[in-house]
Parts: C-alpha cells; structure tokens; sequence
C-alpha cells in the first residue's frame, strides 16, 4: 500500500508544473505498546500498528474543478474510529463548476454544505474526530448580480465510512438581504429559510416513518455595534432510541431555537448565546441513531461552552445533549447560555501596564428539559415539558483568561476555570464532579528561538482528583521544535490509577511540510473540536504524524 501511495505522489508531481493542481497529503500512525500500566484489550491487541492516511488532489481548469481523495487505513484505523472506515479506497470525489459572474456553483459528487448555522444541516470532514459526513449526489447554488438573494438546493445519499447511508436527503435553503432589497443604509439585516428532509425505506416489518423533515426560519441584524441572530427549527416526527434498540411505539417531534446577540467595540467586546433543543437529533439512516462515531449526522450540534487550550480543563467537557430519551434516562433536551466578556486594558494604567491586558470572563451553565414522563400500557409514551423552565444541572463552568506582556519578547497567560460536571445525566454513568483548574502559560522568544512553558493545577472533589501538569516545547528555529508534556493524576483514589501520562516528542517544519514523531502515553477520554467530540482509549505508543500541501 504504501508503494502504491508513493507511486500515486511522483506521478502527480510529474504534471506540468504550471497547471493548477494542488495536492494535499496527511498521515498519522501510531505503534501501541503495552507498558507497566497501560495494556491494550484483546481485541486491540490484535494489530497494534495502525495508520490513517488521506491522499487529496485538486485540479481546478478554468471554471471546473475536479477532485478527490483517497483514504487509507492499514493495516487497521487508529483506535475507537468507526468499523465503517477500514481498508483503502477511494472517499470522496466530485466535479464543480464556478462561474462567479452568473453567480452559479453547481457540483457533482461528494460535497459538503451548511444551511443557516448547522442546526438544519451541516454535512463536513473533521480527520481528528474521524468525521466523513459528505453526501453524494448533487449541489446547485444561485446568487443574484446583486447579491441580494442566494439560492440552495441539493439531493444525494450520506457517506457512511466507504458506503452510502439508507437515507436519501433532499434539501432547499433561501437567504434574502432585506437591507440591499430595501437599500437601507447603516442597517445590515438577512432572512433565510431552509427545507431538510430524509427518505429512507421500511426493511424491517415494523413501520418506521418513512420521511423526516426539517424546517427552519433564521433572522440576523447588524446595527452599529450591535448584531443578533435568531434560528427556530421544527422537526417532524421521528424514531427514538431507548439504551440500543429502536422504540417502534413512539414517534415524537422536535423543536430548537438559538439565539446569539453581540456587542463590540475596540476594547470592549460581548458575546452571548442562548439555545433550547428539544429532541433533536436527525441521522441519515434511522438505525445510527445515538452511535458515538457521529456516523449519518446530518445536523451539527456543538457544545455551547468555551473551547479551552489546556489539558486539564479538557478533562471535563461538555458535550450537546439534544436526544429524547425514556430509557436509561428521563430526559428530553438541553437549555442553557453562554456569555463571553472581553475587555481590553489601556496600555500605561497601573492594570494594563506598559503593553496593555486582555481580560476575558466566560460563563456557560446547561440544564436538562424540566419536566414529565409517563409510560402507558404496551410502551406507550408520552411527556411535557416547560419551555422556559431548568431542568437538572448538566453542566457549569466559569472562566477568567488574563494576558499581557512582562517584556516585548515575554508572553503570559494566567486562566482560573471553575467547573461542575455532571456524570449521572452527560455519559449515563454516577455521581458529579466540582472541579478548578489554574494554569500559568509563558512564552519567551529570543532572536531566532523561543521557549514555552505552561504550568497547570486541577482539584476535583470526585471522578479522577486533583491533577498537575506541565508543557516545556522549545522551538529551536523556524523548522525545527522538541516538546515534553506530562499530566499527573496524583489525586486519583484508585492507587493503580495515580499515573503520569507522559508524551515527548519532536518536530520538523518545512514551508507547507509538517513532521511531527513523538512517544508517551494518551489519557482517555473525549477528545473534542469545535464542541463536538469523539471518545480516545487509554493508549501508549510510538506516533508519526506528516502533513503536506503542494
């Protein structure tokens, strides 16, 4: 296979160097091994060198671009990435045409999209998370001269590893600028509207409803310093899942409404998001229901809360809770916010000192849907919830980021979080968790060098306890780097359990070229992008990970 690949890359590089094709390369490998505290499991052990690559070319001629990309992962996918991504073959491929002129995209083939913020449907790749959610078939996009009105309309099947889901998704999106339809100036404001449905046909005896739509209207404004943006969506009845089988007994509808309202101006900024989902799932194939690889996803549902940079802070992470469920849980949705401040000190007051500080506070809490369940006799369901009303907590955090500058070559970065965590209702297992992480971050550069140092604190009164970690990277010059990083559960109450998980490693950088090889130990737990995550395996081993664009 890999002949094969090394073939394929001197093949395209013997193209003339003056068409336009740009190639895009990404491996990551990884050799487990079984060391004094981590082992792999009997299945796992079976192969323990595994590797995902990804091949992606694109050839653009004129107003057409052709591409494609072919995937790898020999001799078995890295750890917990879904069963549907094994072997090689071709992912995806497509052709576009663009004329921006007439104001007309159409494509044929593999393709991403989102309508309104992803709520609807948002299909995309996300390699770390082992995300391929692309559709197959076709894409037309109109907008006119003036730019006023933009026009979607899109049918294809699900990319569901190297097949094709049982679904097939139709869908139109509309968006109008009322503020250029009117002419009105110092106004910004925009409509949308978007249809989603899902086809998918009876294999099983019971009858499961063969169309499930989405319907969404969304609304954004821009006024001076202020912006907000407005989505409600409606879905028609469908499947629920209870613990690992479809319920052929109950359908229900669902409902989402999200609201983001912003204030900025050069030193003073608010962000604040509100949202309430209501079961709210949609998949292309009713039988992936709940699956915790993200297989047949076609709406996009992040977690609300901030996105931290450190390790420890993402130990306790929140994932959306939109599903309807009866069993194990009674539980119906998520409502919450989340609230970003940020403030931006004068340089030469006594707190901004002689560069200036940034300050940033953030605070997010989510709850569960308050309110009733009730089971009839042959499994007959039903509930009612309170629309504005808090459910259970889920999930709360409370976050102040400061950083400045000590000297023009000093950086640093001082961020105190606070965290409740709620395991019983987030991953259906027991208890809660009250958690504060501390982290000091510093980077110092020197003439042609620098250095990072970052030193993190958690206590946790359950789950895991207390935790410290440490990150030394030297960045030796602009190609070459070497890091250590080491996280310490030392406050775990299960003593086997007080662990270091250690990783060092080395890297090399090259215009677009990137190798990184490094060795240690991977802590497990969710590992997340964007608000959504995947669940990573304990794990100790030997990585290589290359990435190249020409």
């Amino acid at each position: 296979m890999q002949n094969k690949l090394m073939n394929g890359i001197a093949l395209l590089f013997s193209v003339n160097a003056f068409c336009q094709l740009s190639v895009n390369l990404e491996s990551n490998s990884q050799y487990y091994i079984d060391d004094g505290k981590i082992k792999l499991s009997e299945t796992e052990v079976s192969q323990r060198f595994r590797s995902n690559s990804y091949l992606n070319v694109n050839y653009k001629l004129n107003n057409f671009t052709i591409g494609a990309q072919l995937e790898s992962y020999e001799p078995k996918a890295l750890l917990n990435y879904s069963p549907a991504l094994y072997k090689t073959n071709l992912g995806t491929y497509f052709v576009n045409y663009n004329n921006e002129k007439a104001g007309v995209d159409v494509t044929l083939g593999h393709f991403y999209e989102q309508f309104g913020s992803g709520l609807a449907l948002r299909v995309w790749e996300d390699k770390q998370l082992g995300i391929a959610n692309s559709l197959l078939g076709g894409k037309v996009k109109y907008t006119d001269p003036d730019q006023i009105i933009t026009l979607k309309a899109l049918l294809g099947k699900q990319r569901l590893g190297f097949k094709l889901s049982d679904g097939v998704v139709g869908g139109l999106d509309a968006e109008v600028k009322l503020d250029s339809l009117m002419k009105v100036k110092d106004f910004s404001t925009s409509v949308g509207f978007s249809y989603i449905n899902k086809y998918e046909n009876n294999k099983e005896s019971v009858q499961y409803p063969k169309n499930v739509s989405i319907y969404s209207s969304r609304i954004k404004m821009e006024y001076s310093k202020f912006a907000l943006e407005f989505e409600y969506l409606y879905k028609t009845k469908d499947n629920i899942k209870e613990i690992s089988a479809l319920d052929p007994n109950n359908l229900f509808s669902g409902k989402a409404y999200l609201l983001n309202l912003s204030y900025a101006t050069d030193r003073f900024g608010v962000i604040t998001s509100l949202r309430r989902l209501e079961n709210f799932n949609f998949y292309s194939q009713r039988d992936q229901i709940g699956n915790t690889y993200h297989n047949a996803v076609l709406n996009y549902v992040p977690a609300l809360t901030k996105q931290y940079d450190y390790s420890l802070a993402n130990i306790y992470v929140y994932q959306a809770q939109p599903r309807l469920s009866f069993l194990p849980q009674k539980k119906a949705g998520e409502i919450g916010s989340q609230f970003d401040i940020f403030y931006k000190i004068r340089k030469g007051t006594l707190l901004g000192g002689k560069y200036g500080t940034d300050v940033s506070l953030n605070v997010s809490n989510w709850y569960g849907l308050k309110g009733t369940y009730r089971t009839y006799i042959n499994d007959v369901r039903d509930y009612k919830t309170d629309f504005f009303a808090l459910g259970e907590r889920y999930y709360s955090d409370q976050s102040l980021d400061i950083r400045t500058r000590l000297k023009d070559n000093w950086k640093i970065a001082a961020v105190f979080i606070n965290q409740f965590y709620n395991t019983f209702r987030t991953e259906e297992t027991s208890g809660e968790v009250k958690a504060q992480t501390v982290v000091l971050d510093n980077i110092y550069k020197f003439s042609k060098s620098s250095i990072k140092l970052e030193l993190q604190h958690q206590w946790a009164d359950g789950y895991h306890g207390n935790w410290a970690a440490g990150l030394f990277e030297y960045n030796i010059n602009r190609n070459w780097s070497c890091f250590v990083n080491d996280l310490y559960n030392y406050g775990n109450t299960d003593k086997d359990k007080q662990m270091h998980y250690y990783t060092g490693g080395l890297v090399f950088r090259k215009n677009s070229t990137r190798i990184q090889a490094s060795y240690g130990r991977q802590r497990g737990g969710l590992l997340c992008v964007g608000g959504v995550c995947r669940f990573v395996p304990e794990s100790a081993g030997f990585s290589l990970g290359i990435s190249a664009n020409y």
